[in-house]
């Protein structure tokens, strides 16, 4: 078994010290991404809201691509949302990112995430 972390292209550069996925390959692949944010590939934290949720599905996407994965390879999501009023804002955005795929799925309201601008993240598993 190899693992491989990256930081792909079209994914803004992580704020810390992590990698925005680890592909784990054997007999399959599976790949691991750290949660993703409003951030976009220029660094720019988008407004709150739907523009963020939006973002960071678009993150996630890019991560996803890099490896060779679609929506179809997601096997779970952890979303972290700080603000109640914002869970059908994801899944509206959530079905149209991922139409009628509907992976395993955790759904937290927490009082912050790492920088207090951000109101949403989504982590996330898929194997190939």
């Amino acid at each position: 078994m190899t693992v491989t972390f990256s930081n792909p292209p079209g994914v803004h550069t992580p704020g810390a010290r992590y990698a925005h996925a680890a592909l784990v390959e054997g007999a399959q692949r599976r790949l691991v991404i750290s949660g993703q944010i409003g951030v976009a590939p220029d660094g720019t934290i988008l407004p709150a809201g739907a523009a963020q949720i939006g973002q960071a599905l678009e993150n996630l996407a890019a991560v996803l691509s890099a490896h060779g994965m679609g929506p179809g390879n997601l096997v779970k999501l952890g979303v972290f949302l700080t603000d109640r009023a914002l869970i059908p804002v994801w899944r509206t955005e959530r079905d149209r990112v991922l139409g009628p795929i509907a992976p395993c799925s955790t759904l937290l309201l927490v009082a912050g995430l790492a920088d207090p601008r951000f109101v949403f993240e989504v982590e996330a598993e898929a194997v190939a």
